[in-house]
């Protein structure tokens, strides 16, 4: 067991296609873990062992990745780097004490790196940027720093700086150690800085003692008063800084060519916080305070699930953190957020998909369980006799809906069974069965993430799906008051069918239907009253015009007649039916359409492009709401049916920057040059 000194939990975050799993590769080789890198290519890389993820080549799913170092354990959390997949990243995080964020040296800053450090800023963890991909002709250091500086702000200090013969990239030059480390030999060495980059690197070093001088009010004095920082003055206050988020690092470096890696892994092993050093978790006791639980070995055990695997073979496996105390195998644990209690029966450590069974592990450690009845992601397991409950995690709205099409019939069962357990895995994955179009919609947080839920079905569940756009749920009104005759009669021998009703229409606020009866003299007996209402109840579930739900409708009985024998509750249900369509038809009756309110989020560049689309999608703008740090909010009312691709679209037009909600609010008018379609539309369904 590692003790909680010697733990650091580090995620590794990125825009996608910034090197992140080949990052993983070289780290993991750098400390004898593997003795050969494997690579995208070949799908044969330790982080990247899902199908979906060697058939895509691209990371899909977090995966935890310990690599030792000198005598510490640090565990690697590699989260994707694509939008879609922002639930994992929102997992690392949470189960992380500090990050490193990669960059790509050839395409600078992206939206995915802003992502990152708000993810990372969110949760209040150090970060350290890595710039990778340095060995490529197109890389350009000095632009992705100046990037760095105008985006996240001064605590930017780089450590190192490359070192080109050509487009060769042979080393770098170490800012602490103020040395260059060279890698043109078959063993890299340390050699004294070129003196055509002496004026460069002394540039860097006044920057970093200019940060290491921001960390505390001694070492600005020392600073104004001119004194030389010690090496141990900087080593001190560069650890502080980075835990403060005063002081962010950059290294550079190349994960093809092993170049930065062992710079890069004694950063985290010897400037981030371990989990004794980070900031206490926040949780609540049982009696509602807020409390803080510091990773104390020696403490009650409280661990919170940060992730959920669901396998054909092992079955649920819940991945979690150790907040305080040790946890064994065989311990009892109570499920804080379900108040049942769940067995822990064996322990595992994780690395990639392989699972190591282990007997105990120390407060801040991250491991696997299986087998837990009612455990989610976000649930804390503790000790019955100290009951804490961990702060849940925030997952986003989905915001992307497609209908799923059974390719064979017969496959709803299995569908809904695979979807179930996709969605134990996946919080930013729902399914909603829809009552009024009688579809299945599946909703998550862009196309390529979709895809990737039907492609599960596929190869885990053995069911073929396709996705359409999902049925919009009109609904139907009338705008005029009519008064109609409704009159069934039928003799066919023996009893006949009689029942006759004078009904009036009108529009109403009501969502259903307002039924009211105004019959004087007994000319339709109280004992139909409720068979009329009924009738008009069931006709109101087909409107007139293209069949969908009728709204806004109350009908008053006024008058009618009966028949002693022949009537019967079925005669006047009939008649009902018989005065709604007459009267409906007679009574204006039009489409209605639901209607949302959008709040879309991006940078005041793209303001003006945001408010365009929105008024291509027929939406109204109700205001703009300036959310300071040059982000301004975009409020409109839209309608459903403009909506199905706005998420891709919106990525698109913010260059993956913008964020939106939307959310149902009224019914209203169609315009009616949209009626041809939506009723031709209606009738071939």
């Amino acid at each position: 067991m590692i003790s909680t000194d010697k733990i650091k939990n580090i995620c590794l975050l990125s825009h996608g296609n910034a090197g992140k799993t080949t990052l993983c590769e070289a780290m993991l080789f750098e400390t004898k873990a593997i003795e050969r890198k494997g690579n995208i290519t070949d799908g044969n890389t330790v982080s990247d062992y899902d199908a979906e993820e060697i058939k895509r080549q691209t990371s899909i799913n977090g995966s935890i990745i310990p690599i030792m170092w000198k005598d510490h354990k640090i565990n690697l959390i590699d989260a994707p780097g694509y939008f879609d997949f922002v639930g994992e990243q929102i997992q690392a995080v949470t189960a992380a004490d500090g990050a490193v964020i990669v960059v790509s040296g050839k395409s600078g800053v992206s939206a995915g790196t802003e992502k990152a450090w708000e993810l990372a800023k969110q949760r209040g963890i150090p970060v350290m940027f890595f710039v990778n991909k340095m060995d490529s002709p197109k890389a350009d250091y000095e632009k992705v720093i100046a990037q760095l500086k105008e985006t996240f702000g001064k605590s930017i200090a780089p450590f190192t700086y490359p070192i080109k013969k050509g487009d060769a990239f042979t080393g770098y030059i170490d800012i602490v150690t103020m040395e260059q480390k060279d890698f043109t030999e078959k063993d890299p060495v340390y050699k004294p800085i070129p003196d055509d980059m002496m004026a460069l690197a002394n540039s860097g070093r006044d920057m970093l003692l200019e940060a290491v001088a921001e960390v505390s009010d001694e070492m600005m004095e020392k600073y104004f008063n001119g004194e030389e920082f010690t090496d141990e003055d900087i080593r001190i206050s560069i650890k502080k800084g980075i835990k403060a988020g005063s002081l962010v690092p950059v290294i550079c470096g190349s994960a093809t060519e092993q170049i930065g890696i062992h710079r890069l892994i004694h950063l985290l092993y010897d400037k981030m916080p371990s989990p004794a050093e980070a900031d206490p978790a926040v949780c609540t006791d049982a009696s509602g305070e807020i409390v803080e639980v510091a990773a104390d070995s020696g403490a009650p055990v409280c661990l919170q699930v940060f992730k959920t695997v669901v396998d054909n073979y092992v079955g649920k496996m819940s991945v979690f953190k150790v907040l305080s105390g040790t946890v064994k195998k065989d311990d009892t644990l109570l499920n804080a957020n379900k108040g049942e209690t769940e067995k822990i029966a064996k322990l595992y450590t994780l690395c990639g998909k392989k699972q190591v069974e282990v007997d105990s592990l120390a407060a801040g450690d991250i491991g696997a369980t299986t087998k837990l009845i009612c455990t989610d992601t976000g649930d804390t397991l503790c000790s019955p006799k100290n009951v804490l409950k961990a702060e849940s995690i925030a997952f986003p709205k989905p915001v992307l809906s497609m209908a799923i099409v059974p390719k064979a019939k017969g496959d709803e069962e299995k569908i809904s069974a695979g979807l179930a357990k996709l969605m134990e895995e996946d919080r930013t994955f729902k399914v909603n069965q829809n009552t009024e179009t009688k579809q299945m919609v599946i909703s998550g947080t862009g196309d390529q993430h979709l895809a990737i839920i039907t492609s599960k079905l596929a190869g885990k569940f053995g069911v073929s799906v396709n996705l359409v756009e999902p049925k919009v749920a009109y609904r139907e009104a009338i705008r005029k008051k009519v008064k109609v005759e409704g009159k069934h009669k039928k003799q066919s021998g023996g009893h006949g069918q009689y029942g006759h009703v004078w009904i009036e229409f009108e529009p109403c606020d009501s969502d259903g239907l307002v039924f009211e009866e105004k019959v004087f003299g007994g000319s339709v007996p109280k004992n139909y009253f409720p068979a009329v209402e009924k009738g008009l109840q069931e006709c109101m579930k087909q409107g007139v015009v293209a069949g969908y739900p009728m709204a806004n409708l109350k009908a008053t009985l006024l008058d009618g007649s009966y028949h002693p024998v022949d009537s019967s509750e079925m005669a006047f249900k009939t008649a009902a039916s018989i005065a709604y369509k007459t009267g409906l038809a007679q009574a204006d009756p039009v489409l209605l359409e639901p209607v949302g309110v959008l709040k879309a989020v991006g940078k005041n560049a793209y303001t003006g492009d945001i408010v365009g689309d929105i008024n291509k999608r027929r939406g109204r703008i109700l205001g703009m709401n300036p959310l300071g740090g040059d982000i301004t909010e975009v409020v409109a009312e839209v309608p459903v049916s403009e909506m199905t691709t706005y998420a891709t679209d919106l990525r698109a037009i913010t260059n993956g920057r913008g964020s939106f909600d939307f959310e149902f609010d009224h019914y209203e008018e169609t315009p009616r040059n949209l009626y041809d379609k939506i009723i031709a539309d209606a009738k071939q369904e």
